[in-house]
């Protein structure tokens, strides 16, 4: 449904354009159709239609090299109707029309989202507690319970901004931390970090440290035990220091006997208990959960304008830096490149309009910012072409846009077996 979406909105960016133009459009669809098509319908002069491979769409506009590469049509002599005949501006304006439309989609898209739903997020000062970190945290350097105070001297905003800084970087980071009350500074190196992503360590790195507040008592023996509601766990079967998710995720399953040994803070003073478990391993007490809130800002209809252009203007940006190091060897990004799996894993397992609409608008900037580099096939290669037209007053031959059209889709297919092969890949791994 997304991307069946972003296709139909990147090509009415061609088609529309054309059509002002005056350009004829002979075919109009939805995935190819290579041999045949599931269902196509013609009227006026142009051809609409879904095809039966489910890889994306097409516009064909007479008089132009594209993938459709119909040679027999640029033998003909040449007719006002078609793209071959029209001004360098005209064609330019034609061919950056898709990626357009693309971007407007995501401003569009983010505004809705911005009005509707509004703007919340977890931010790094409410994190009152600091973080807790997994092994390969650990390994960079930090400790559970540190706070996040700057990365290279830029302080932080949202709790995922981090992750976003460690991934995002062509070398080592300096990463400023209160530590207990004492300030420090991590020195991470690029290696590290390039194992990091090398093991995907990034996605379980750290999360939102807090205390293990008692906020209700479901058991009979937790009440006999004198565990009340509003005490603190401040040591776990001798494990000092813990924290709620310490306690759940990781010590609580580890537990044999039929009993934990707790110290809980009771208004300011220590309390030694001992916490029978049930059938199930449970001290049948349940933590507060609303400690930390997320920050929410509503936004009426023109405040989501604004909002919305930045936050693609924001989106294109980061995804740019992503590409950047994608194509710089040393980083080895390349080994996160995916394909159809990966897509589809960025979605969730049930339908939730909310994320359907926040990834269907990153996907649009995706699309937008793919297109427009300057490989021959895409967009942005026969801009590349058509602007060096536009400059030099020579405009390349056919035979050689014909070549190079060939050279594109051979480069296009290769990133495509090479990006799908990493899902396959990391299926199996």
């Amino acid at each position: 449904m997304s991307l069946s979406l972003l296709v139909a909105i990147h090509e009415f960016g061609h088609y529309i354009v054309a059509r002002i133009f005056k350009i004829r459009v002979e075919k109009f669809y939805i995935f190819f159709d290579p041999w045949f098509s599931l269902f196509k319908w013609k009227r006026g002069e142009t051809e609409y239609g879904i095809g039966w491979v489910p890889l994306g769409g097409y516009v064909k506009i007479a008089g132009m090299i594209d993938e459709s590469m119909d040679l027999e049509q640029m033998k003909a002599p040449v007719q006002p109707y078609e793209f071959r005949a029209k001004p360098a501006w005209q064609r330019l304006m034609v061919m950056l029309a898709g990626v357009t439309m693309n971007v407007l989609l995501a401003m569009m898209i983010y505004t809705g989202v911005r009005y509707v739903y509004g703007e919340s997020y977890l931010r790094n000062e409410d994190a009152k507690w600091g973080y807790t970190f997994s092994e390969a945290g650990e390994r960079l350097g930090f400790r559970d319970g540190d706070k996040i105070l700057s990365v290279d001297g830029e302080e932080l905003d949202g709790v995922n901004d981090l992750r976003t800084k460690l991934l995002l970087t062509e070398g080592g980071r300096k990463v400023e931390v209160d530590r207990g009350g004492e300030r420090k500074v991590i020195d991470i190196s690029f290696d590290d970090l390039l194992q990091m992503r090398r093991n995907r360590d990034y996605e379980t790195l750290y999360e939102l440290r807090f205390p293990f507040i008692v906020d209700s008592v479901a058991s009979e023996s937790a009440l006999a035990a004198g565990i009340q509601s509003g005490d603190e766990i401040v040591a776990f079967n001798g494990v000092e220091g813990v924290d709620a998710v310490q306690i759940v995720t990781e010590l609580l399953p580890q537990i044999e006997g039929d009993s934990v040994a707790l110290k809980v803070n009771r208004a300011g003073s220590v309390v030694e208990l001992s916490v029978p478990l049930n059938d199930e391993g449970k001290m049948g007490v349940l933590f507060r959960g609303d400690l930390i809130q997320p920050h929410t800002r509503q936004y009426s209809f023109f405040e989501a304008i604004p909002a919305g252009i930045k936050m693609a203007g924001q989106t294109i940006a980061n995804y740019w830096e992503q590409l950047k190091l994608i194509f710089t060897p040393k980083t080895k990004m390349y080994e996160e490149l995916g394909g159809f799996i990966a897509i589809g894993n960025i979605f969730p397992s049930e339908f939730d309009w909310l994320h359907f609409w926040t990834m269907t608008a990153f996907l649009s900037i995706m699309l937008a910012v793919l297109n427009v580099m300057p490989i021959p096939g895409l967009d942005g290669g026969h801009a590349l072409f058509t602007l060096w037209e536009m400059i030099t007053g020579r405009k390349p031959s056919e035979k050689f846009l014909e070549i190079m059209q060939y050279i594109g889709l051979m480069i296009l297919l290769a990133l495509l077996i090479f990006a799908n092969g990493n899902d396959i890949y990391r299926l199996f791994k």
